[in-house]
């Protein structure tokens, strides 16, 4: 707002960072803030999601020609690095004693450290189902996500393994929605990830916040979180994003703030993890 000899005009401005420069987009509203705010809001926003697009789009396409460059064999190879390097990180945020290199010895040698049996059981399960992943172009459903929680968790937490919560459960300050809204608000994320207009990286942002507060299982949803939004992002071409255990606390802070600033977040992060595409 601007005042000129008493009176007031409204102004709305908006500004980003693009190439290690600020830019400021501003729009004249008038005298009155006009009832579709949000809206301009939008327009005004548009010149940095159309610069974002561009980024990720170039990202897609370098990652997809490195893979086509990549024998069989090599390719067969670099999934178990990234099942090894993804499976130790996501487990870890989670708790898990196991080390990368004693994740490594599990996934790659098959052989069990002296380590909590539910630790290695976990890594186990957690790795076979992050590669038949890679391999089922399935859509996301509740009978993938709890066949996946099943998959991972009968073994070590059978009384809850591959059903939605029917208790209430709190993360830190955080209180879940009631267990009697899961379904209705399950089906409705799963509606959401059918969405055509949203850029496929913006979509599971998106999805994973609204997926880790309704926290739709009684443990583990942040590991199934984590392997939707990479299910997602492999099936649509896309290189995906592993969450270090050694950031995690960024990442905490980010499910700590409201959809936009965990948008916001994810999209930085993403960009800085495959910033060497952008080259």
């Amino acid at each position: 707002m601007r005042i000129v000899k008493r009176d007031k005009y409204y102004y709305l401005q908006h500004s980003y960072r693009e190439n290690g420069k600020v830019k400021t987009s501003e729009k004249y509203l008038g005298e009155e803030i006009p009832k579709n705010l949000e809206q301009l809001k939008l327009e005004l926003e548009q010149p940095e999601k159309e610069a974002l697009y561009k980024k990720l789009e170039k990202i897609k396409e370098e990652f997809q020609q490195e893979w086509k460059r990549t024998p069989k064999s090599a390719k067969l190879r670099e999934k178990q690095e990234i099942a090894i390097a993804f499976t130790y990180n996501t487990n870890a945020i989670e708790g898990s004693t196991i080390t990368l290199e004693e994740t490594r010895e599990i996934i790659a040698d098959q052989v069990a450290p002296n380590k909590p049996l539910r630790d290695v059981r976990e890594t186990e399960a957690h790795a076979r189902v992050f590669l038949e992943m890679l391999d089922t172009p399935d859509k996301v459903s509740k009978e993938l996500l709890v066949k996946w929680h099943q998959d991972i968790f009968g073994e070590t937490k059978a009384d809850i393994a591959g059903r939605f919560r029917d208790f209430g459960v709190r993360v830190g300050m955080y209180r879940a929605p009631d267990w009697q809204d899961v379904e209705k608000l399950m089906k409705e994320l799963l509606l959401f990830l059918r969405k055509k207009d949203l850029h496929p990286v913006e979509l599971v942002a998106k999805a994973h916040y609204q997926f880790e507060m309704i926290h739709p299982f009684g443990d583990g949803n942040g590991r199934i979180g984590r392997l939707i939004m990479n299910h997602i992002l492999w099936h649509h071409g896309y290189p995906m994003l592993i969450i270090e255990y050694a950031k995690r606390h960024s990442y905490y802070r980010a499910l700590q703030k409201d959809e936009d600033g965990f948008v916001h977040y994810f999209m930085q992060r993403y960009l800085r993890v495959h910033r060497k595409r952008l080259k």
